[in-house]
């Protein structure tokens, strides 16, 4: 099997997976998902010169004085008339300014005396928002390919959109495999564990966005794991465990059984070095993840997620950062190596320190880390201070 480069594997992955169609959902059910359209005002924001603070629309011409009081504008029930030399209107945030008037005067500047104001020097646009400030119609705010957040709905809400053109949900099917594995709360037999890496990967593929459907744990059997995979619908298949060619790794030989047309036959990462990805003979890619809970999970950031970004129609490309190490690292080996690391934020910067123990197996180390450390192949030995590349996870 030739080892890939991390860059090179996910490339040929992402070659093999495009946008999924568009469908178009109201607002509210479009969080998370990734949108297939650009959205564009359909008019300025604010429609209309509006105050940014409780107390008197004047004409600041007029200003200092004592003003007429002709009227009252509150949000949603403005002054219709026009305010004329030596009149003001009592305002309140958020309402239209009356016509004739280009400022504000807060309350607490001002004296009422039954129907006159008294008011100081203010000058044009004080406390005033223009119309159009925030944007203006036509303004393209949000872009194809962006996921939408609450900010980004409000934004979409603010332009006057019911309903967006999202990508549709990408299916996958999960399952993991291995005699040793066994579901909570079973009680394991003596040789078994309990199935922690794919329901960290329903989780993550959640996230995402995508739909999952996750079966039971597969046995080590041929016959039961081709079925395992023949049943296993969607877009996207995704195994944990039995991606290696050991004699009870049978993942791959079941797929070949299925048609299997291999794009990546192992990558020269650690952990995660037998992760695999193909075409079956139906059209459905398969990923292969390693059983180690911890290669698994390093494997779907590096490879999962990018694949259902890609299936989304956003930018599937890891969003790595540079960090300082707060301790030394030893030289690295022949393979790439994501290490799970801290990386923490100080008036000093941003600062990074990988765990000492990197055991494909432990699941108590990723629970505290926060990030994976990028070292390259044979990457020397760096001391504390030098810059390294970082890819922080999503961790709350």
């Amino acid at each position: 099997m030739k080892l890939l480069p991390v860059d090179e594997a996910r490339a040929r992955m992402l070659a093999e997976v495009s946008a999924l169609p568009a469908e178009t959902v109201p607002l509210p059910a479009s969080i998370g998902r990734v949108l297939a359209e650009d959205v564009t005002a359909v008019r300025d924001q604010p429609p209309f010169a509006a105050s940014a603070m409780d107390g008197w629309a004047v004409r600041s011409a007029d200003t200092p004085g004592t003003l007429r009081i002709v009227g009252e504008s509150a949000a949603g029930h403005g002054f219709e008339g026009q305010v004329g030399p030596g009149e003001a209107v009592r305002i309140f945030t958020g309402a239209a300014v009356p016509e004739g008037c280009d400022a504000i005067v807060i309350q607490e500047d001002a004296t009422r005396d039954d129907e006159a104001v008294t008011v100081p020097q203010t000058s044009p646009g004080r406390h005033l928002r223009p119309a159009g400030g925030d944007f203006r119609a036509g303004e393209a705010l949000l872009s194809r390919g962006v996921r939408i957040d609450p900010w980004r709905l409000s934004l979409a809400a603010a332009a006057g959109r019911a309903e967006v053109a999202v990508a549709r949900r990408p299916k996958v099917a999960l399952f993991s495999t291995g005699e040793e594995i066994v579901e909570a709360p079973a009680t394991p037999g003596p040789f078994q564990i309990y199935d922690s890496g794919s329901r960290a990967l329903e989780a993550l593929i959640a996230g995402c966005g995508a739909e999952v459907r996750r079966a039971k744990p597969v046995r080590d059997d041929l016959e039961t794991t081709i079925q395992a995979l023949r049943d296993a619908q969607g877009d996207l298949v995704v195994t944990v465990g039995g991606a290696s060619v050991g004699d009870h790794d049978l993942v791959r030989v079941a797929a070949e059984a299925l048609g299997l047309s291999l794009r990546v036959a192992s990558v020269n990462v650690r952990p995660g070095k037998p992760t695999f990805f193909g075409v079956l003979g139906d059209g459905r890619r398969l990923l292969g993840l390693p059983g180690n809970p911890a290669s698994a999970l390093v494997c779907a950031e590096l490879f999962l997620r990018p694949l259902l970004l890609a299936y989304a129609g956003a930018d599937p490309e890891p969003k790595t950062v540079p960090a300082r190490l707060a301790k030394p690292l030893g030289a690295n080996g022949s393979r790439e190596h994501w290490m799970r690391a801290r990386l923490a934020y100080a008036d000093g910067g941003v600062t990074v320190e990988a765990f000492p123990d990197q055991d494909s197996s432990l699941i108590g180390v990723f629970n505290a880390s926060n990030a994976l450390l990028r070292r390259p192949v044979n990457a020397p030995a760096s001391a504390a201070g030098e810059v390294v590349e970082v890819l922080p996870l999503a961790r709350a």
